[in-house]
Order: structure tokens, then sequence, then C-alpha cells
């Protein structure tokens, strides 16, 4: 252990919805085998502004004073008695779940589905809205210097556009659709163009966003207040369709549209959660035309690559980082990540600013 190591830290506590305040609490004593990282970037996620808005997103529910933020990088403060993959002061990204190793779904390399994950953020584990966090090594992983913090930070959700692919088998040449241009809809175009798709099309109803995606990599993009994107992306596919749709946003529309997007023997992912827990789908369409449909949950094995693709330079992603936040400014953060959407992308709070 590191003697140098502060005994105290500051937080971002929230004890009710839309209300976090800044307070002084332990640094986490480590296990043998956890790391202490020193947390350095945490960008602002969906999940976390559904939180921060209703206290709770389905069956998690808040019901203690609790630190939000997941998507983290930072560096090395302290490593447990039986580490020797790291050092202090290593530079980090962290997957923030922690799995038990030894269910069905672990051993399967499952991983995203072990009933007993303890995840950042989600009730009642708290998250990274904190100076200093504990993770277990196994889910921690070094980053090049060329990759800043804020980069790392979105590894994770890159990561939910890289498990995408690899669950609908995303191959080189493909035409891919993506319902959503928010943080994830954005980071899952990285991901098409990591895994080599050549037609990459985007619907939103943001112009940023929209100009966001071009960036990334998006080859047509639809504005679906303007256009409809049916027969936009017909018309793009020459009346086939695509092989591969994401519904990133979490929206009905979005989800109907986007299995209407998909060829013939295609296949469609469910990545957004909508609010409602059961949406009309074309049954005679997905049975006659054989759509094979993937439910997305997180992730699972996917931070090295995650790491590579984006240290290759495929895409500047540091383009998407547009609001910066110091910790003790939190809740401002989020009421701007919440409000904001015309304006901002991805916002990311600096918790030793």
């Amino acid at each position: 252990m590191n003697n140098k190591l502060p005994t105290k830290m500051k937080a971002a506590v929230m004890h009710d919805p839309r209300n976090i305040t800044m307070e002084t609490l332990p640094v986490p004593t480590i296990d043998h085998d956890e790391v202490l990282i020193k947390v350095i970037a945490v960008g602002i996620c969906g999940s976390d502004l559904h939180y921060y808005t209703h206290g709770r997103i389905g069956k998690y529910v808040v019901e203690k004073p609790f630190i939000l933020g997941h998507e983290c990088s930072g560096e090395i403060a302290a490593i447990g008695s039986s580490v020797q993959e790291f050092k202090v002061g290593d530079r980090v990204a962290v997957e923030p779940g922690v799995t038990c190793g030894h269910c069905e779904a672990c051993k399967e390399g499952r991983y995203n589905l072990c009933p007993e994950v303890q995840f950042l953020a989600t009730p009642p584990v708290d998250g990274a809205f904190a100076q200093y966090i504990k993770m277990r090594k196994d889910f921690v992983f070094a980053i090049p210097d060329s990759l800043s913090y804020e980069e790392a930070a979105m590894v994770e959700p890159f990561s939910v556009g890289i498990h995408a692919a690899m669950r609908t088998k995303l191959q080189p040449g493909s035409t891919v659709a993506i319902m959503g241009m928010g943080p994830v809809g954005l980071m899952a175009v990285v991901a098409a163009k990591a895994f080599g798709a050549t037609t990459i099309i985007v619907t939103d109803l943001e112009p940023l966003r929209l100009e966001a995606a071009k960036q990334q990599g998006a080859t047509h993009v639809i504005n679906v207040k303007e256009q409809n994107s049916d027969k936009e992306i017909m018309h793009i596919t020459n009346g086939k369709g695509v092989d591969v749709a994401w519904e990133t946003a979490g929206n009905p529309l979005a989800l109907q549209s986007a299995l209407s997007s998909v060829r013939r023997g295609g296949k469609l992912a469910i990545v957004g959660l909508p609010a409602q827990s059961e949406i009309p789908l074309n049954v005679p369409f997905i049975a006659d035309n054989e759509i094979d449909i993937h439910g997305i949950f997180r992730y699972a094995n996917t931070y090295p690559k995650g790491i590579k693709f984006l240290a290759s330079g495929i895409a500047d992603i540091k383009k998407l980082v547009t609001d910066k936040y110091s910790l003790e400014d939190t809740q401002e953060g989020m009421e701007r990540a919440l409000n904001y959407k015309h304006e901002c992308l991805k916002v990311i709070v600096y918790p030793n600013s």
C-alpha cells in the first residue's frame, strides 16, 4: 500500500432525484486482488440521467444516498498484495461490472449475464463520481499514453457497440442502420466502422448529433423530423434493406423502423431500453424474412478490443466531448446532459481536477 494516500475523499452523492451534494467519505480500502484508482475522467451516461431523474431503472431502485457514474478512467493509486499486473501510476480504463467468475454465465464467457454482478452506479453499488474507487484487478485495463483519459472513459459506451457487432456477427462490407445518435449510438458508429461496415446509415432528430455521426464515420444521415427513414433506407440499399440494424435510442417507433429496415435473413439488435415493456412488432415480417433478433445487455470481453480500436486512431472521439465539469459541479453537468441534448454530446466530470 502507498502510505501517502489520503484517508478521506470528496464524492458527489445523490440524496434524492435531482439533488446531488458534495460529501467527504473514507477512501475505499482494497482487498488483496483489488486496485485503488484515482478517478480522472467520468462520462455521464443515459442510465446516470435516468437514476438522477427518476431514482430507479426497472427493478433497480435507489434506496440510500448514492454515487452515480460508471464510464471512468484514472490512474492506479495503490495495489493489493496479490496484484502483479499493475503498478502505482499506471493509466487505466475501468470495466465497471465485477462478476462472480464461477456461475454458468461467467463460465460460458457471457459474464455480462452474471446474476451476482456488482456494477458501478447500479443500486446498491456506488459509482465513480468520487476521487477514488476500488476495482478487482481483472476489470482494470492499462491504456497506452496515446489514449486520453476521456477516450479511455468512453471505452465503456464503445463496448456496447462492439458487443452489438459481435452478437450480430457484423462482417466487413456490411450495410448497417443505427437508430439513435446519443453517445452510445455515436460510439456504435465507430464500432460498425471498426468491424468493417462500408455503408453506415444513421437516424436521429438532432442536427448536432447527425453531424457528429458523420464525423465518426456514418456514410448516410437521416433526420427523422424531415425524412421518412424507412423510404430513405430502402432507397440507399436499392430496395434490399440493411444487413444489420441496431436500435440504440430506446424509442418504440425507432425500434419498429429498425426492424422494417432489415433485409431478408438480416439481423436486429435491441440496444436501447424503452420506457414501456411491451412494443408491437411485425411478427409476420420477422417470421417470413427469418430476422434474427438479439438483445444487447451491456457487453462482455470487449475492453481489450475497444482500447486497441481507439488507440489505432480509427476515429477522433475527442470531438464528442462537448462539456467538462469539476466534481463540485456534477449536478450542473447532469442538468446540462439532461436538458441540452441539442447542444451537447458527451459530458465529462473530473473528480480530481
